[in-house]
């Protein structure tokens, strides 16, 4: 579409620009997660329909990614981004206006998970097709970080508006921040055509980005890693809202919402540290630690946090240090390994590997909690144990598949 204001603005400015559309675009992607608790029981829903729910939202993005990702090595990105957005608009105003049961609800959200494949790697896409050198690292960065902040913001912006105005209000207000990052990047990036690369091949053949061991390695590894972390972001707030509900503590403090915020916030400040860690003390020795220190606080969380609302929180805030410590490293893994001109290929791939993992964890802890009898100490803590048992088969198949350092990685031991 035309950009009328794209020839006034730099590239520093479209960095700032995207990464502000980035946090508009995605603060309601949390918001069903966030009202759980309180949905659950006004639909009189089971644990595994919930799970469904939180998890078709991933499914549908894993589905949608390797398509609309890899156009971008062909197609402009800002158009896939644009149409990415949109969705996201129809799938927050359908839920506000008829979600009301599990069936509704799960085809709003499908639809915002089709708009999210659209949204997220194209917008890195697009800013890497505009900025180059020094600026490119940092633009990765600040897309990373945008990112970040906004989905750990998403809970308590759902929160807070849930309490002020009601549960359709949330989703109204998210429709309106997505429709206003359509605006940002429709008017003020500048429409330009990839750059041609005359070896890439068909553009939907992802036969070599699955024979690549070094991408799929860190695929893989992104596969358990979105299992968990999005398992812990479908989940964290109703563990936090009955670990409070049964022991009598004081959640008005410190409300599970906020919590999940929190763990999001740390989380992204995690995952930056833990890409410079790799970089010094070598990226699969990072990973390696990281993934097994994620079993660990995984297969204890469940069992223990139910003692205390002030022990359960302070284990989820730790968790989530430990599961965001190796995200970026991850990415910057699969996309460095990447073949020269297969690297949107490589990227939509590894996004729908993580994200058929984000769509599984949410949904197993769902029925684990309905086999169990509902939520219980135990019921919780066979949840999170299967979250260990995911992370050390993803361990030993990333140390079988061997993957390579990168350029400026020191050598791992």
């Amino acid at each position: 579409m035309p950009a009328p204001f794209a020839r006034s603005v730099s590239p520093v400015r479209l960095v700032v620009l995207v990464c502000a559309a980035q946090v508009l675009a995605q603060i309601g992607a949390y918001a069903w997660p966030a009202l759980i608790p309180r949905l659950m029981g006004e639909w009189d829903l089971d644990n595994t329909q919930a799970g469904w729910i939180t998890g078709l939202f991933y499914l549908a993005y894993a589905v949608s990614v390797p398509i609309l990702v890899t156009l971008t090595d062909r197609i402009d990105p800002k158009r896939i981004y644009l149409l990415g957005v949109a969705l996201t608009v129809v799938g927050h105003v359908c839920f506000a206006l008829f979600a009301e049961d599990f069936w509704t609800a799960a085809f709003a959200r499908v639809l915002a998970g089709v708009g999210w494949a659209g949204t997220y790697m194209t917008g890195l896409k697009l800013l890497a097709d505009r900025v180059e050198g020094a600026l490119m690292s940092r633009a990765v960065a600040g897309h990373a970080a945008s990112i970040g902040v906004s989905g750990a913001a998403s809970f308590l912006f759902a929160g807070v508006l849930d309490d002020l105005f009601g549960w359709q209000v949330v989703f109204w207000a998210s429709a309106g921040c997505a429709a206003a990052a359509w605006l940002i990047v429709g008017l003020f990036a500048p429409a330009q055509e990839p750059k041609a690369e005359p070896q890439a091949g068909r553009l939907f053949d992802f036969g070599p980005v699955f024979r690549n061991r070094s991408a799929m390695a860190y695929g893989i590894a992104y596969c358990v890693h979105t299992w968990e972390m999005n398992a812990l972001r479908g989940w964290g707030v109703a563990f936090l809202a009955w670990v409070a509900l049964t022991t009598g503590g004081g959640d008005s403090w410190l409300p599970a919402t906020l919590v999940i915020t929190l763990v999001g916030l740390i989380g992204t400040w995690a995952s930056v540290v833990g890409n410079e860690a790799s970089i010094r003390l070598g990226r699969q020795r990072l990973v390696r630690v990281a993934m097994i220190a994620s079993a660990v606080c995984a297969a204890g969380i469940g069992f223990l946090g139910p003692f205390s609302y002030e022990l359960a929180v302070a284990l989820i805030l730790l968790y989530g240090v430990v599961i965001w410590l190796d995200s970026s490293s991850l990415t910057a893994g699969a996309a460095g390994s990447a073949a020269p001109g297969r690297r949107g290929a490589t990227l939509a791939v590894h996004s729908m590997l993580g994200y058929a993992g984000g769509f599984v964890g949410p949904l197993v802890i769902g029925v684990i909690l309905d086999l169990s009898g509902g939520m219980s100490r135990l019921g919780w803590g066979l949840a999170f144990l299967h979250i260990a048992a995911a992370m050390l088969i993803g361990r030993i198949a990333f140390a079988l598949l061997r993957p390579q350092a990168l350029a400026g990685d020191r050598a791992a031991a």
